[in-house]
């Protein structure tokens, strides 16, 4: 399929009028071709009108239709072959075997949303019966399903062009709930992002669903992504990036006549707490996984184990030179634009600038745009001290903090902020050491790994990657799993409705044979 540099307006492909935006191939600094026109406030309009007219008709939609409105989907992802992969390739940086997996991931996270949306178990529904006798008073006829937000906002991210961008788990989630959605390509990877649009586009057209249930804007600046938040027809914001974008959004959307949540994943920096029996017996093996971890796709995930914390002693000086060896093997690798390489290099230069901080290792020097590996040591005391230690450093770097004993070590985790997930490595013989760490770390962490690290993420059911600000603007939802599609649902009641007006899902005899509560009685569906 031939890249046209248009953007996907419902049914139409429009060129932008407002400024140029142009690939850069991170390998190379190659431009690539073909220029996209960035979205200019007519078009913008336009899209969002589009989505408002389809919303109450799309999300009415069966709910066979809309699994196979996803299905579909991932199916003309597949259809696109190698031209996607390539293409995705150049725009990213990241080899082909991980653009290829990633493909694999945002295909199967559509499947499974479809599974979800024929199961219909998101509707929630319950049925609370008429009590005409009881008494004192008589109870009304009460009944519940979960109903779409409206039209959402989807900000395509960099470090995973397919599975959190233009298809990715945002959209799917949202789709699947019922929702319109917009979505703004990332900057660099504009091609990968109108293939996936495209592919997108052609499923609402032939399932002959309204046209405004997709749209793919670009924009050539700020304008248009803070015009989508603030568009009253917007009704959520799906959003994965740094915490000042993020930050931003959450507060145009709360500035709204009526605000509007943002579910934004931002910065954390995944502390790992290694004990001292687990040091003891295998700190070599833990500290070359550690380091596999760390540089896995440059360190350009944001479950990126940038922190550890451990006690300091034998066993930590074992880890030490293990992972630093590793490290220093290490050839660099690119990374996914000059600005993220530019921002990484300055956060590294400032840890290892810092008079607290020691440099333990650093991988080799590559091209211009490639990323060295940085591990940092400090004290307990420093970090605690520092507030700038505690900042995320996008890319494969990670500082150590050596606590002089675990209570040291506890007074450390208490002053993080809220992460995407903690790793602690542990012998049965740490069981009791590492209980007493656990209240701290479920206040402050979405997922507690056990002897592994947070840079696998599962699509699944009982998936949580999420947290506490400023991992994420709400500590409650998920961006992953199949919980990612309460963030686009509200509940709504109907009380003594007639039966010929209530939804097909709540009427009598259960036509859809869905599973529902009835009187807090779970009743399992046909």
């Amino acid at each position: 399929m031939k890249i046209s540099g248009e953007q996907l307006i419902g049914r139409q492909s429009v060129r932008g009028t407002h400024g140029v935006i142009r690939a850069v191939d991170p390998a190379t600094g190659e431009t690539l071709e073909p220029a996209f026109g960035g979205a200019a406030p007519e078009q913008l309009e336009q899209a969002c009108a589009l989505a408002g007219q389809a919303f109450d008709v799309y999300r009415d939609t069966p709910l066979e239709q809309r699994a196979l409105f996803l299905e579909t989907i991932a199916a003309n992802i597949l259809a696109l072959g190698d031209a996607l992969i390539e293409r995705c390739v150049s725009e990213s940086g990241l080899p082909r075997a991980r653009i290829e997996g990633e493909r694999g991931r945002t295909v199967g996270q559509l499947r499974l949303f479809a599974a979800v949306v024929r199961q219909g178990d998101f509707l929630d529904l319950r049925i609370d019966p008429a009590q005409p006798e009881r008494k004192p008073l008589p109870r009304a006829d009460l009944r519940l399903r979960n109903i779409a937000l409206g039209p959402v906002a989807v900000f395509g991210a960099s470090n995973f062009p397919l599975a959190f961008s233009v298809a990715g788990g945002d959209t799917a989630s949202a789709l699947a709930a019922g929702c319109p959605v917009i979505a703004k390509a990332h900057p660099a990877h504009p091609g990968t992002s109108e293939l996936v649009g495209r592919a997108i586009q052609k499923a609402v057209s032939d399932l002959g669903l309204p046209e405004g249930t997709f749209s793919l804007l670009f924009d050539a600046g700020l304008q248009i992504g803070q015009g989508l938040v603030t568009d009253h027809r917007i009704k959520a914001v799906g959003f994965t990036g740094s915490r000042a974008g993020g930050t931003a959004l959450m507060k145009l959307a709360a500035a709204r006549g009526e605000p509007i949540p943002v579910y934004a994943e931002m910065s954390s920096i995944n502390p790992v707490l290694l004990f001292p029996h687990a040091l003891g017996s295998r700190a070599d093996a833990i500290g070359q996984a550690f380091a596999a971890s760390l540089m896995l796709g440059a360190g350009q995930f944001c479950t990126n184990p940038g922190l550890v914390l451990a006690v300091d002693g034998p066993g930590l000086d074992r880890f030490l030179e293990a992972a630093g060896a590793a490290i220093a093997r290490a050839p660099a690798s690119t990374m996914l634009t000059p600005g993220i390489h530019r921002a990484y290099g300055a956060g590294v230069d400032a840890l290892a600038c810092h008079p607290q901080v020691s440099t333990l290792a650093r991988g080799q020097a590559g091209a211009p745009y490639q990323g060295q590996a940085g591990l940092f040591s400090t004290s307990a005391e420093a970090f605690l001290e520092n507030e700038a230690l505690r900042a995320e450093i996008f890319g494969a770097a990670s500082l150590v903090v050596r606590c002089p004993d675990l209570a040291s070590m506890r007074r450390v985790v208490e002053a993080l902020e809220g992460q995407l997930t903690a790793a602690i490595h542990i012998d049965e013989a740490d069981y009791e050491a590492a209980r007493a760490f656990l209240p701290a770390l479920e206040r402050r962490v979405g997922r507690i790994l056990v002897n592994g690290f947070g840079t696998g993420v599962e699509v699944s059911h009982a998936m949580v990657h999420g947290g506490p600000y400023p991992s994420t603007s709400d500590g409650r939802s998920t961006s992953v799993g199949t919980l990612a599609i309460a963030r686009f649902l509200r509940p709504v009641c109907y009380q003594d409705m007639p039966a010929a007006l209530l939804p097909q899902a709540l009427q009598p005899g259960n036509p859809l044979g869905l599973a529902l509560r009835v009187d807090g009685e779970a009743q399992p569906g046909r």
